[in-house]
């Protein structure tokens, strides 16, 4: 049987909640009872302090069992107070709607909660009414904030449209962030992000500076698009492209 994404939250927390098992097994009875809203945010505060800001250990079933709960999530790289927020919030039932109490924490919350609220992003229910603050949490300058979306999540890929999809890639491409990790890259590939990608490269070869490999990813697909194919066979010819580049 698959066990959910809450469910194996839960399990690997526990696992390394040393003599702090009692503590979380409490704080997450209160949770689930629906007590005030305070309560959640004192549990989202402690967390480090009880549990600790160590990586979260996973094993290799332990990653199948995240793909079987979730296509596409890959909870490598979480700490445990990370995902103890996580399944706070997956815990805690309230008579408000989820994406006001994701906003109320959001506005309030330190680099290391706003990394695990949008870790968490496919977990959460009702993920449309999320895109505000999903846009929020993409237009940040903080670099953390950005990879806690656009990498290892499989949010973007599910829920986001071509705009915002390809707009996010370039944004990536902006802050100096690894594309290879995006959840979908060669999936949500696509005629037009491939002609973006393309001119943001030229404009990165006309100023002397180099282009990531990983650029390519997303453009091979469309190599003889023949919209794209001249772009191609332009920067060939013109000796800023191998053709090794696009095998």
């Amino acid at each position: 049987m698959t066990e959910t994404p809450k469910t194996l939250l839960h399990r690997w927390v526990s696992a390394q909640s040393g003599d702090q098992a009692d503590w979380l097994a409490e704080q997450l009875e209160t949770l689930a009872a629906g007590g005030p809203e305070r309560t959640l945010y004192i549990f989202l505060g402690f967390a480090p302090r009880k549990l600790g800001k160590a990586d979260l250990f996973l094993t290799e079933a332990d990653k199948a069992a995240a793909e079987a709960a979730h296509p596409g999530w890959r909870p490598e790289g979480w700490s445990v107070d990370g995902a103890a927020r996580v399944l706070g919030l997956l815990t805690y039932k309230s008579d408000r709607a989820f994406v006001d109490v994701f906003k109320d924490l959001r506005r309030t919350s330190d680099l290391g909660e706003m990394i695990a609220l949008y870790r968490g992003l496919p977990l959460y229910p009702d993920p449309e009414s999320l895109f505000f603050e999903v846009g929020e949490g993409l237009r940040s300058n903080l670099k953390p904030v950005f990879e806690a979306i656009a990498h290892n999540n499989p949010f973007p890929r599910d829920r986001m449209d071509e705009h915002r999809w390809n707009h996010m890639i370039l944004k990536a491409l902006f802050v100096d962030s690894q594309l290879s990790p995006i959840v979908g890259l060669k999936d949500r590939a696509n005629p037009e992000l491939a002609r973006i990608l393309i001119d943001y490269a030229n404009e990165r070869w006309a100023a002397g500076r180099p282009v990531t490999e990983e650029l390519w990813i997303p453009v091979r697909p469309f190599a003889d698009h023949p919209e794209i194919a001249p772009l191609l066979a332009t920067a060939t010819a013109e000796g800023r492209l191998t053709k090794e580049v696009l095998s």
